[in-house]
């Protein structure tokens, strides 16, 4: 059974490594995890040999208080109230501590700066009042900062002490000499023995324990003011998630609390509002900004059908849609329980730095202790050795090391939510820096999923929207994949289908119908060949496509070839640049596919993939991934179905892309929001960044600490007469928890290498392929010749066109040139804002290619060559 819980009390990594070892030792607990920047502990136990209250118990003896979230926390006694921001707490003690702390220091000190002091303070005479006003001073600031004694004392009794242990003896132990100094100063006066009263007279150190609680607790508030930060992505997410919706009911709205929203709930969207929670839309269309979830800044059209995700923002259109994962269901609610798992978790790494934490603090002890006597033994004053064990007590920061590698990893998980990556725990994030080897699934991952419409060849002179007419009228009755490609391409170009009568499907072959009175057939070379359709003038073009890994379908009307539309399972904009990034980064990449060895070496040759492997099974994938760890490769699985899984459990790291199946998303240790390969180079870089930082935060507090101890305990007195004075120790004890927090802030910063292609936001916009034939002639040319059908009299025209913001737009411009120019081969490039078509170079043509494309709604002109 797994569990978390609140722990209250800790304030270092000894209090973390206390609590961990006092609830690992409680029957029936197999792991523990305490994380001591959010005070959480998660555990995983055998309930029919314990259960919380026994652990509850085990927690409580180690010195601290713990609850489960639901359940209202013990308070420890003299704690700030839990209601209490632990920012403003802080800075309240940090307040009252400098009003007294003031008096404190003008009094102790004022002299040596040339400050005036009243005469009763003055002098031997007045070395009496002058040590009690200290002392009085100096116990507010005790009282005001008791917690250190109170947790510091306790665990100590407990065998378990920690940094307020360290604090509080070392503090005390100032104080308590100068009580000491304070008897006897009386006791010599008494006795007119003014020099023992010149001795201890400036020998008081009350300046030292309140300058030693003000600056730990200054150290404190900077700390948690900077831990505050960290997790500043998870409560951004908070605050997107809207507190009410509109549920339609009975055809009356209604506004209600979004958590009172349930399952298939009709609800109403209107512009500019927030999706309280995740469904389909059932009416009504409009574009939605999902970056908020995905990251990706372009609004996607939502259509009836189409899923929305609660917290993304409606834009300018009204629709409803019923509702499927309300609560902590949603997609966003998801996301945040991911971003706290993962940031609260424990990386491998976090396991050195709670070695030494758990014999820091007694260790420090010690050599406090032995520096003292050591001090003592040479014939130093008295004096002398209790100023150098206070020093070691004070600069010793077991802090540091502690928050070395939580602090890390939240903002590093926080960054990642932020780019649309989500990591399932904190060793996901660790290991991800260790691959040096990726397999990619084809089908979903490095392609679109779905098959697209790639190429038409149409007979010369046949008219282009009338053709596509056709198909899609032949196609709508079939349920083939590759016939819903072709029907959604001509839904994007709005064609009115007119759907086929006496359809009749071939088997293996492909249909036979009547469209507007005329005898069709669709299907594959097999069905021409049946049906004796002449293909030889489009035959190389077919088989090049086929290289392609492409599917040709022939279209023929009245028994002669009236065009061919290839279809595609086409590759996403950017995996060509990801893949070719992770090679650079010094990666090995792989790709496997259940698909033949001819569209997988397609595949290969378009994007430049080292290693392919075609027609592999799911248990396929899962073995090849096994032989490539015992070849000591650190291996990274990228998929997104169910025959994956098998491979994302496998692997070191399974990633899984975020429009995937649920059961791939389970299996996978990181999801990627935006489907975008892409994303796969920001988590690895990521990751890198995140484990550097933490190196880097380590090396401070192993350095700090191992510099800091032995200069404190006067290590280089002889030789070097250097010595670090207690109130500098406690300076430098506050500044090094801050140093490494707000080294670990840094990760705030992250963006990764930018990508030079955008994911395109709509799949359906396919550059699509234009060309065509001349009937009963032999093909001689290749297709790329084809295409271009550069002829004598023609030549490249190049606009540059503005106004242009995305694919659609590409659409539009390209639709507007080629209602000038036929079915001309069109090339519109959105980055360089330039259009270009072969066809008649003439004023006439030229202007006529500037109207059009203001009518389309852009501006254009003629580019200088």
């Amino acid at each position: 059974m797994k569990e978390q819980y609140k722990v209250t009390g800790m304030t270092c990594a000894a209090c973390s490594s206390a609590v961990e070892r006092a609830v690992s030792k409680v029957s029936g607990v197999s792991t523990v995890e305490v994380n001591l920047l959010d005070n959480s502990m998660k555990i995983d136990y055998d309930s029919t040999q314990t259960d919380s209250k026994a652990i509850i118990n085990a927690v409580e003896k180690a010195g601290y208080h713990a609850a489960l979230p639901n359940a209202k926390a013990t308070q420890q006694s003299g704690d700030e109230s839990a209601s209490e921001n632990p920012v403003d707490a802080m800075k309240k003690r940090l307040i009252l501590s400098i009003v007294f702390l003031v008096p404190l220091m003008w009094i102790s000190m004022g002299h040596m700066m040339g400050l005036p002091l009243p005469a009763f303070l003055s002098g031997t005479e007045g070395a009496i009042p002058f040590a009690l006003s200290q002392f009085l001073l100096t116990l507010p600031i005790m009282y005001i900062n008791r917690h250190y004694y109170q947790t510091g004392f306790k665990t100590l009794l407990h065998k378990n002490p920690n940094m307020d242990s360290l604090i509080a003896i070392g503090s005390l132990a100032a104080v308590a000499y100068g009580i000491f100094a304070l008897y006897r100063m009386g006791w010599a006066m008494g006795i007119g023995d003014w020099d023992t009263v010149h001795k201890y007279h400036m020998d008081l150190y009350f300046e030292s324990a309140g300058t030693i609680l003000t600056l730990i607790t200054f150290g404190k508030f900077l700390e948690a003011r900077a831990k505050g930060k960290t997790g500043a992505a998870i409560q951004a997410l908070l605050d997107l998630a809207p507190k009410t919706a509109l549920v339609q009911k009975d055809g009356v709205e209604t506004e209600i609390p979004v958590e009172q929203v349930a399952v298939d709930d009709i609800v109403v969207i209107k512009p500019g509002m927030r999706i309280p929670v995740d469904g389909v839309v059932i009416e009504g269309t409009s574009s939605v900004d999902e970056s908020a979830i995905t990251g990706e800044s372009i609004p996607v059209q939502k259509n009836e059908g189409d899923k929305v995700i609660a917290a993304t923002i409606n834009k300018n259109g009204s629709f409803l849609f019923k509702a499927q994962r309300v609560g902590e269901n949603t997609t966003l609610s998801q996301i945040i329980d991911l971003v706290k798992q993962a940031g609260a978790g424990k990386a491998p790494i976090a396991k050195l730095a709670d070695k030494v934490s758990g014999i820091f603090v007694p260790a420090v002890i010690g050599i406090a202790s032995v520096t003292f006597v050591i001090w003592l033994a040479l014939g130093q004053p008295f004096e002398f050795a209790l100023s150098r064990a206070i020093a070691v007590l004070v600069i010793s920061c077991p802090c540091a090391l502690g928050l070395a590698t939580p602090v890390a990893i939240m903002v590093g998980t926080g960054r990642g939510a932020k780019f649309g990556i989500l990591f399932h725990d904190a060793q996901a994030l660790e290991n991800a820096h260790h691959i040096n080897t990726i397999v990619l699934d084809k089908t979903g991952t490095i392609t679109q999923g779905k098959p697209f419409v790639t190429d038409i060849i149409l007979e010369e002179g046949q008219d282009k929207e009338t053709f596509l007419r056709a198909a899609a009228g032949l196609e709508q009755p079939s349920e083939h994949p590759l016939a819903e490609a072709i029907i959604e391409y001509a839904k994007l170009k709005n064609i009115q289908i007119t759907p086929a009568k006496n359809f009749e499907a071939v088997s293996g072959k492909g249909i036979l119908a009547n469209w507007e009175n005329q005898p069709w057939m669709a299907g594959n070379q097999r069905l021409m060949n049946e049906q004796n359709v002449d293909i030889t003038a489009v035959e190389k073009v077919a088989e090049e496509l086929s290289l392609q890994g492409k599917t040709p379908l022939y279209f023929a009307k009245a028994g002669k070839l009236a065009g061919i539309i290839a279809v595609a399972d086409v590759v996403k904009p950017t995996s060509k640049e990801a893949i070719s990034k992770l090679k650079e980064m010094g990666i090995d990449v792989w790709m496997l596919t259940g698909d033949n060895a001819r569209t997988a070496q397609a595949i290969q040759k378009q994007l430049d993939i080292p290693h392919v492997k075609a027609e592999v099974l799911p248990q396929d994938k899962e073995e090849m991934v096994r032989q490539l760890q015992e070849q000591s490769k650190k291996v990274a699985m990228v998929g997104d179905g169910i025959n994956d899984a098998p491979a994302l459990v496998r692997a070191d790291v399974g990633i899984a892309i975020g429009a995937g199946t649920d059961v791939a998303i389970e299996s996978a240790d990181v999801v990627l929001m935006k489907s975008d390969l892409w994303d796969v180079v920001t988590t690895i870089q990521l990751s890198k960044s995140v484990i550097r930082n933490i190196k880097e935060n380590l090396f401070w507090a192993f350095f700090y600490n191992t510099v800091g101890i032995p200069l404190a305990a006067g290590v280089f007195w002889y030789g070097f007469h250097l010595a670090l004075n207690p109130m500098f120790g406690a300076a430098a004890m506050s500044l090094s928890s801050v140093c490494v927090v707000s080294n670990a802030l840094r990760l705030n910063w992250f963006k990764g290498t930018e990508k030079k292609t955008e994911q395109q936001q709509d799949e359906t916009e396919v550059a699509v392929q234009f060309s065509t034939f001349v009937p009963n002639q032999k093909e001689e040319k290749s297709m790329e010749e084809k295409t271009m059908q550069v002829t004598t009299n023609k030549e490249e025209i190049v606009l540059t066109v503005e106004g242009m913001m995305c694919q659609h737009c590409v659409e539009h411009v390209t639709e507007a040139i080629q209602s000038v120019c036929g079915n001309a081969d069109v090339s519109v490039n959105l980055e360089e804002k330039t259009a270009s078509v072969v066809a008649q170079k003439d004023n006439e043509t030229v202007a006529k290619l500037i109207d059009a494309i203001k009518e389309a709604g852009y501006s254009a002109e003629l580019k200088n060559s």
